[in-house]
């Protein structure tokens, strides 16, 4: 079985925030902050700005690939009002403490990516032009598909007793 390509893939930047940490056992705090339309011709993890505790780091480049099969789930993120993308650090040994891992628009994705507890998640607002491209990929490749109610069979009381009389065990 092949896996599954995405129809689009859309280049973004990913913005990270290290912070000072007020902890005596961390030394600083660090999140996403942002996603900048397409991925500029920076080397990861160059310093973009430093001010009293706090550095932001552009932390490199990721794909937000789209896929038919959750078109659903782009739209539900676009109808909230508020869209978002989610930016996933994972822990890494070396220079840097994380890993730029994935940035989706899925927010089930998103909400999976949680569940590895070293993994830092954080949802940040989509930028316009990402949000136009996945409106657009919905008009394209969003099928509704309507909500069928199955219709539940009742029980049959008679098979119920033959099944338990033929069992051997009264």
């Amino acid at each position: 079985m092949s896996p599954v390509l995405p129809l689009l893939r859309i280049p973004v930047g990913v913005v990270v925030e290290r912070r000072k940490a007020d902890s005596p056992w961390i030394d600083f705090v660090w999140r996403g902050t942002g996603v900048l339309p397409d991925a500029p011709q920076l080397t990861p993890w160059t310093v973009i700005r430093e001010q009293e505790g706090t550095t932001l780091f552009y932390a490199g480049s990721a794909t937000v690939d789209l896929y038919r099969s959750e078109a659903a789930r782009y739209r539900d993120n676009l109808a909230t009002g508020a869209p978002c993308v989610w930016i996933v650090l994972t822990p890494a040994e070396g220079n840097w403490p994380y890993a730029l891992s994935a940035v989706t628009a899925d927010p089930a994705e998103g909400e999976a990516f949680t569940e590895a507890g070293a993994n830092l998640v954080e949802a940040v607002p989509m930028p316009e032009v990402l949000r136009q491209a996945i409106e657009k990929f919905i008009a394209e490749h969003h099928v509704a598909s309507e909500f069928v109610k199955r219709e539940r069979r009742r029980a049959d009381p008679e098979a119920l007793a033959r099944r338990h009389h033929e069992g051997g065990h009264e």
